[in-house]
């Protein structure tokens, strides 16, 4: 049985709330609205920092029963202290992402974190990275976090040298 992540005394959050989002632990209540939400974004997930080409999400999918049991896998986690994995749901309770909180497989000091969003909520990225960041960093018990930032894309270049009318 894994130790937990965090000291026993440590009250974990149950949410954080931040411009557009709020976070509250994933569990299994969430799982058609979750398989909807990364199904619907496999490509957007699989550039954003933190999942590799070739991990998670299964370009196939999974089906609601697979999602069930890795949701209730999280909640276990979240449950034993192990680690925690909230849903991102937007300003209409609809879920948008998901942010993992765990121990690195490599060092249990490390914390490792990741996050995404819908395709169709990419504005989020960086709000939702900055907002975690500060929370694990003001809140949280860790003292050494791994959590690659989303880069904002570069605007597209415009052209200031057209005559204007």
């Amino acid at each position: 049985m894994a130790e937990p992540f965090v000291p026993d005394g440590f009250v974990v959050p149950q949410g954080l709330a931040g411009p557009g989002f709020r976070l509250e632990p994933l569990g299994p209540q969430h799982n058609e609205a979750d398989r909807s939400a990364w199904t619907s974004s496999i490509g957007h997930i699989r550039t954003t920092p933190g999942f590799p080409a070739g991990g998670w999400p299964p370009v196939d999918g999974l089906s609601l029963v697979e999602n069930l049991r890795d949701l209730e896998r999280h909640a276990d986690d979240y449950e034993r202290r192990v680690g925690f994995t909230y849903t991102v749901l937007d300003d209409e309770d609809r879920v948008i992402g998901c942010v993992y909180i765990y121990p690195s497989r490599s060092d249990a000091r490390v914390t490792e974190v990741k996050s995404w969003v819908s395709a169709n909520c990419a504005e989020l990225d960086l709000s939702l990275h900055d907002a975690v960041a500060n929370w694990l960093a003001t809140v949280w018990p860790f003292t050494e976090v791994r959590y690659r930032r989303t880069e904002k894309p570069d605007p597209a270049p415009t052209r200031t040298d057209l005559p204007t009318d």
